[in-house]
């Protein structure tokens, strides 16, 4: 029997199934050290006109109305995030890795109730210049696929391979995409597909969708926006500031 099954939704369940079709939710990992940022913490509390960055984030996901409910997945010990927000559950099960966090916000989400047919957008915290109509594109594209998929963008640059510092090679370029977040998957098939990806202690497991590749599936490539970039360097906090005026 697939773990997942052992959470079935009851009665008392705060998630209950929808009537006539599967609800969305949405995780963000947010247990992340963010080292290269070079920010005196985790990047993802560092402030970004004015609030912590991870705020930005939370606010693009909670204005897609069909989105229920956004759960944070935070470090045990970490007290920095305090939301009153009725749609916002703190998790406060952070693993050592991105795919462990993500593995165990499942986990609670399915011991919280939550259908294992229902769809996850699994979102970076640092992708704070995601907007509605990326969200709104990825939902409507996913709703109706049987497998999920995620945004993500054709590869604009040419693409090298190195060896000791030099070129190797020119590699094709036609068919290679950028991938991003949301990714969008039933919560009981991505909480299998991690189990599964935890024996080998996530080895190669980079995002959702590679721990989906990994049990044979093919995820829908939905094109998203070059805007919807990581903040993972110094620098790019000053583009996010810059974005975020120009969009303001």
């Amino acid at each position: 029997m697939p773990s997942h099954m052992k959470h079935a939704s009851s009665p008392d369940s705060p998630f209950p199934p929808p009537a006539g079709s599967a609800a969305c939710h949405a995780l963000v990992p947010c247990a992340g050290s963010g080292s290269r940022a070079g920010a005196p913490g985790p990047k993802q509390y560092q402030n970004l006109s004015g609030v912590p960055l991870v705020m930005h984030t939370l606010t693009a996901l909670l204005a897609e109305p069909r989105i229920e409910h956004v759960r944070v997945v935070v470090a045990p010990a970490d007290r920095f995030l305090s939301v009153d927000d009725p749609r916002i559950v703190l998790a406060r099960c952070g693993g050592a890795s991105r795919a462990e966090s993500v593995c165990n916000g499942l986990e609670s989400m399915l011991q919280d109730g939550v259908p294992p047919t229902d769809w996850v957008l699994v979102h970076d915290a640092a992708r704070c210049l995601v907007s509605p109509a990326d969200i709104a594109r990825l939902m409507d594209a996913c709703q109706g696929d049987a497998v999920g998929g995620l945004l993500a963008l054709p590869l604009p640059d040419t693409l090298k391979q190195e060896s000791a510092g030099r070129v190797r090679v020119t590699v094709e370029r036609a068919d290679k995409w950028l991938a991003q977040t949301p990714q969008m998957f039933r919560v009981g098939a991505l909480y299998d597909a991690l189990t599964a990806a935890r024996l080998s202690g996530f080895d190669g497991i980079t995002d959702e969708a590679s721990a989906m590749e990994r049990q044979g599936q093919r995820p829908l490539l939905v094109p998203g926006s070059a805007r919807n970039f990581k903040v993972t360097y110094p620098e790019d906090f000053a583009l996010a500031e810059a974005l975020l005026a120009h969009r303001a």
